[in-house]
């Protein structure tokens, strides 16, 4: 096999969705298992809605991803320039080319004279049909002259009238049969100068040397038309490998009705890059049937086309929240925390206290690594994305107050007799002479109940609304190590006069 060459090639009419995504996940698996050249191509012919925000975001998510480029924007590369807007002097070569092997000739119709005939097309008895080719037998001389005299025209291709089914063999979907009835002498470039969609793809993908397309299969109706553009320029086609569509759970295509689709809405939800990856490369491929967590490295050295199902794949949030979490908890306190660093940095949570802005956010983390990789075994279990981590950890930032849940103080805190309760833990906790680490306090702690003659459960749920704020929290007496002893005692002594004041009888 020569060099394996392959592109993705997105349209910037809006954000990369994840569908587009894993598209360009399979292209890029693909050359890093060949050790191929992975290209990006910007398709910006649309100008109403190519932007080069779209085009910056589409950029900005690929790289959130992991995917890098060979060639491309930002990249560079031989084949370039890589936006279609700057290749026009390409695609004007290219239809000069048809023009010497006479496949092509010029259609003065008018989009009027176009749709009417359709409609009476479609009303006789033979049904709707293509283009009737009525500008085919134009003569040459007739079509210079008007030509010259600026008359609009688009350029179709010139199809054999005995043309036989377009057949090829899809990496996927195997052999494919289109019959020649299904096409017309369809255009290549339209009145405005503009390339269609398929006569510039095949430029394209022939001027950068592709091998590979390996797409959407909404395009597979455009394949047996690329094919005969490529006829007509005596070219072979690449390999062609269709990928089939993404589903919501109902069964419909998966669109925004089903939740977040776009990469960028899953990265400000907290999913990891790898996470995300790995979850969008099993929508149609698998390593063996069976494993479910796939690193990048694993997905490179064995992904193939002969594994991508035909079947349509569904979206299934749960499973991606699974394989998120299942990344978290493996990740490692160090690479936790420079991932949930923004996070933070945007909740404003820094050890010094919650006022902080994302700049000493930042310096706070540099200063206290330790400290903040601590957190991690605190609720790396307990959390499916990086969203949820800051609410459930604000406590720690709180310094020597925390608020406190009204229905954990009710339940907790107005008892007879917690507020002797609290000042007792204070007091333990208070000694000098206890080291300040999770084992020693939990130690010391263990030993109240008994002294106190209470139950555990009455102790310890009144200690962790003291400390935390409400019943529900990551593990107590690590969180109490964290918060510190001086904040520890200043957070006691307040649940103590809220103990006090919210008895029945004051």
């Amino acid at each position: 096999m020569s060099e394996v060459r392959v592109r993705f090639a997105p349209s910037p009419t809006g954000s990369l969705h994840v569908g587009g995504a894993r598209t360009a996940i399979y292209n890029w698996a693909f050359a890093r298992r060949h050790q191929g050249k992975f290209i990006l191509r910007i398709e910006d012919t649309d100008p109403e809605r190519s932007t080069v925000q779209n085009t910056e975001q589409i950029m900005r998510s690929l790289t959130w991803l992991g995917l890098d480029w060979d060639e491309g924007p930002g990249v560079g590369g031989e084949a370039g320039p890589y936006l279609q807007t700057e290749r026009y002097d390409l695609y004007r070569s290219y239809l000069q080319l048809l023009k010497v092997e006479d496949s092509i000739y010029p259609c003065f119709c008018t989009a009027e004279e176009l749709a009417e005939r359709r409609q009476v097309a479609a009303e006789s008895a033979a049904g709707p049909s293509g283009y009737d080719r009525c500008c085919r037998d134009i003569s040459k001389e007739e079509a210079t002259y008007r030509i010259e005299n600026l008359e609009p025209h688009t350029w179709r291709l010139k199809l054999r009238l005995n043309q036989e089914p377009v057949v090829f063999q899809d990496a996927v979907y195997g052999e494919i049969s289109v019959p020649y009835q299904q096409m017309d002498d369809f255009i290549l470039v339209r009145s405005d100068g503009s390339p269609t969609y398929n006569f510039a793809c095949v430029v394209d993908d022939l001027a950068m040397g592709i091998t590979h397309v390996i797409r959407g299969d909404d395009h597979l109706s455009n394949t047996p038309k690329q094919i005969l553009i490529y006829a007509a320029l005596q070219k072979d086609p690449p390999v062609f490998a269709h990928l089939s569509m993404i589903l919501g759970a109902d069964g419909a295509r998966l669109s925004k009705r089903h939740g977040a689709t776009s990469v960028e809405a899953y990265r400000d939800a907290g999913y990891l890059p790898e996470a995300l990856m790995n979850y969008l490369s099993l929508l149609g491929w698998s390593l063996d049937g069976e494993t479910t967590l796939i690193d990048p490295q694993k997905l490179c050295e064995n992904f193939s086309l002969q594994r991508v199902s035909r079947n349509p794949a569904v979206f299934d949030p749960d499973k991606l929240d699974w394989i998120n979490a299942s990344y978290i908890k493996q990740m490692g306190a160090r690479a936790f925390i420079d991932a949930l660093s923004p996070w933070l940095a945007e909740a404003g949570l820094a050890r010094e206290g919650h006022s902080a802005t994302p700049e000493t956010v930042m310096t706070s983390i540099a200063n206290n690594r330790a400290w903040y990789e601590a957190i991690y075994n605190l609720i790396a279990e307990r959390i499916k994305t990086l969203a949820e981590a800051p609410p459930m950890i604000s406590y720690l930032f709180s310094g020597d107050s925390v608020e406190l849940d009204s229905s954990s103080v009710s339940k907790c805190l107005q008892l007879d007799g917690i507020a002797a309760v609290l000042e007792k833990a204070c007091s333990t906790l208070a000694d000098s002479a206890l080291d300040w680490d999770h084992q020693s306090i939990e130690t010391v702690l263990r030993q109240l109940p008994e002294q106190l003659g209470i139950k555990a459960k009455t102790l310890f749920q009144a200690i962790r609304v003291a400390i935390c704020g409400n019943m529900v929290s990551p593990p107590l007496f690590e969180s109490i190590e964290l918060i510190g002893r001086q904040n520890t005692l200043e957070r006691l002594r307040l649940a103590q006069s809220v103990a006090i004041a919210e008895l029945p009888n004051n």
